[in-house]
């Protein structure tokens, strides 16, 4: 029984031109670790059987492996081949490992039997994450959206975005807000390793699109447990920077529609993790305000702190304007800064 003829072997650019499904024949915990983003994983091995077959491969050489391997995948063809055969006719079927070895020459025997013509990517996902990482090293026309807690960045970021900007959503391709309550209420974060990928994405499609500026938020270097690339962070350091403010009692709402739904106890514990940079009066103010379901209260107990670590963070700032949009809704001031050339005066 002959395939359609040996697979195609492509670097990652030539890969990258490429339509059709992106399959990850590593096993889950490798996937769920970091992976191109948009794959799907049809893993050759699970994660036992993945350590199975590395053991032997040092206890007993490459031969014993091969054949452990070979039983193990055996029973699964007919299942993966059925897997494969539901990408028919969507273009080409791209495949990937680790290194661009044996695991993906395997998944691409099968593939080549029921009549389909996969490419491989040459280096595997070790070449994807060299690919990811340069990304960091080129220079980025950034423009950074700053503004105390409250004043609504990601969302006036997000509604510039629907307006055809181009911005790079550091929070939402983290899963989180940022601050000891950026969590609640979002799904888990990625690995910091994921992250990059997504943010390398992000970045190229923006590459591609020749955008001649990217707006995204001034955030610290971490954005809950997603830690931002160094190189990339220098360079958002060294950015021009338009800063947004709003009064209090609006920042006050914007905290309130955003977190009051949160739930006493989740948003209890956020309180507790900051209790030593609030001080004990600030924190027993605002764990007695959660109790009775004061939202605003609380919000006011916290933002102190928050405002004073953000007032110290833009101070590196080197160069920056401030514009109001006190009174204007997200989608008034996103008008707002598209109509008065706000956006384009930093550039």
């Amino acid at each position: 029984m002959s395939g359609m003829g040996d697979p195609q072997h492509l670097t990652i650019d030539q890969l990258r031109r490429r339509q059709g499904p992106l399959v990850d024949v590593r096993s889950p915990s490798e996937f769920e670790k970091g992976h191109w983003p948009g794959a799907i994983n049809l893993p050759l091995f699970s994660d036992e059987e993945r350590a199975e077959v590395g053991t032997s491969y040092k206890q007993q050489g490459r031969l014993p492996a091969i054949h452990l391997a070979l039983s193990i995948t055996g029973p699964k063809l007919s299942a993966l081949a059925g897997k494969l055969e539901q990408l028919r006719d969507q273009g080409t079927l791209r495949l990937y490992c680790w290194r661009g070895g044996m695991r993906s020459a395997s998944m691409a025997w099968l593939a080549s039997q029921i009549d389909l013509t996969p490419a491989l990517l040459i280096g595997g996902y070790k070449a994807y994450r060299r690919w990811a990482q340069q990304q960091f090293e080129r220079l980025w026309p950034l423009r950074l959206m700053g503004g105390r807690t409250g004043t609504g960045k990601t969302d006036l970021l997000l509604a510039l975005q629907q307006r055809g900007v181009a911005v790079v959503d550091l929070e939402g391709l983290a899963h989180h807000r940022g601050s000891s309550f950026g969590g609640l209420g979002l799904p888990p974060q990625p690995s910091t390793e994921h992250y990059e990928n997504r943010l390398a994405e992000c970045l190229d499609q923006h590459r591609q699109a020749g955008a001649e500026a990217i707006w995204l938020e001034a955030e610290s270097i971490q954005v809950g447990r997603c830690r931002i690339p160094k190189a990339f962070f220098d360079q958002m350091q060294n950015a021009p920077v338009l800063e947004i403010q709003r009064s209090l009692n609006e920042r006050v709402d914007q905290l309130v529609g955003v977190y009051g739904h949160q739930g006493m106890d989740a948003l209890a514990e956020a309180t507790r993790r900051i209790s030593r940079r609030l001080g004990p009066q600030r924190t027993t103010q605002a764990l007695n305000a959660i109790a009775a379901g004061d939202w605003a209260t609380a919000c006011r107990s916290t933002l102190d702190y928050y405002d004073r670590c953000y007032d110290h963070e833009l101070e590196r700032s080197p160069q920056r304007r401030s514009l109001d949009i006190s009174g204007l809704s997200i989608e008034q001031a996103a008008d707002h800064l598209l109509a008065s050339g706000a956006l384009t005066e930093t550039v």
